[in-house]
């Protein structure tokens, strides 16, 4: 379980951050196809399979099941609870991975392109939004107990949703993927 001190919208950052490094290389990738590299299949399936699991298994889920669900208790006080945006987003976001992974299905770099690279703006947005308007609007309106409760419910979620080891795997597919987009100029700042 993580430190006490800890608040489960700092969790929900630091794996934005391994999103983004996923989000980096798709961008780089989604360019190099539109100039006239061949289309890394692997590559782009390993994105869906981190995507998928580590994003929206493992994060997104946090999200909406923990997170956004504490923020619309009764009793809850915010000027606003942009919680419904993010849901939209987060099936707005599956929808682009899915039409990424019907691309690679037909062998059309275009259609992969455009869905990874519409996909990763989304994301970068998205982030942005729940890290600098969300995450400090719960972290104002959720009491101590709130939050406690939360990271108990974080950690059960990854001991249910994860085998031993899974995280690890997709923190190493972000590393790779950072060395990559690195490669080709892109940075997480």
């Amino acid at each position: 379980m993580p430190a006490i001190e800890e608040k489960p919208t700092l969790i929900l950052s630091k794996e934005h951050q391994n999103i983004l490094k996923v989000v980096n290389a798709l961008l780089a990738e989604s360019s190099a196809l539109e100039k006239g590299k061949q289309l890394d299949k692997g590559f782009f399936l390993q994105a869906v399979d981190f995507i998928r699991n580590y994003a929206d298994k493992f994060h997104h889920a946090k999200e909406e099941d923990i997170l956004f669900k504490e923020m619309c208790k009764p009793g809850v006080e915010m000027h606003c609870n942009p919680t419904d945006q993010m849901r939209y987003e987060h099936d707005l976001g599956r929808g682009f991975v899915k039409e990424m992974e019907s691309g690679l299905n037909e062998g059309s770099k275009k259609k992969v392109a455009e869905n990874a690279r519409n996909y990763a703006q989304l994301l970068q947005e998205h982030i942005y939004k729940e890290d600098n308007i969300l995450y400090p609007l719960a972290d104002s309106a959720l009491n101590a107990r709130a939050q406690k409760s939360m990271l108990q419910a974080f950690a059960k979620a990854e001991k249910e949703r994860f085998a031993k080891g899974t995280k690890e795997k997709y923190l190493k597919i972000a590393k790779e993927f950072e060395k990559r987009a690195e490669k080709k100029g892109l940075r997480v700042e």
